[in-house]
């Protein structure tokens, strides 16, 4: 809702990124951050950012409030707010990691499964006989595949660790 609600009213206010970014004294992909919902401003910046856009800090959270006073009380309630908005948004990004760490981890399953079976083919089907078509296409298939396979799983699947070693990481 926040994201939002900033980038609609700075466009209504005919704004760029560059010109709010400029209002506020931050760099361009801070805004673009914001709009984007991977990031939020903290309850000073909320403040001056609804000043730019002449709106109140509870129109950019999205409530409607009919009186707006800025006292204690209120900045309080804004910072729960955007600590709450701060967790989902460190919920997501925890999502989108342990998803891409479950991806890493199948593609090397998949590798690791993929080369015992080819060593358990053990190249036989280059003893066929090759004057049979069918044979022939199934045959060759295989052992394009085979060369292939040997020759890049290996850059996958040391690829795939690091990714993995990666998301492991702390932030």
């Amino acid at each position: 809702m926040l994201k939002d609600n900033i980038r609609n009213l700075r466009k209504a206010k005919g704004l760029s990124q560059e010109e709010l970014a400029v209002k506020l004294n931050v760099v361009r992909q801070t805004i673009s951050k914001w709009e984007k919902g991977l990031s939020v401003p903290d309850s000073g910046m909320l403040v001056s950012l609804a000043e730019e856009l002449d709106t109140s800090v509870s129109t950019l959270l999205g409530e409607t409030v009919q009186v707006e006073c800025l006292n204690k009380g209120n900045l309080n309630s804004i910072s729960e707010k955007l600590e709450v908005i701060n967790l989902q948004l460190a919920k997501i990004s925890e999502m989108k990691v342990r998803t891409i760490r479950y991806l890493l981890i199948s593609v090397c399953a998949i590798i690791i499964v993929v080369f015992i079976a080819l060593a358990t083919i053990n190249s036989e089907y280059l003893a066929w006989d090759f004057n049979d078509p069918e044979l022939a296409i199934a045959g060759t298939l295989l052992h394009g595949f085979e060369f292939i396979f040997v020759r890049f799983a290996p850059f996958a699947f040391i690829g795939s660790v690091i990714g993995i070693v990666f998301t492991y990481r702390k932030r």
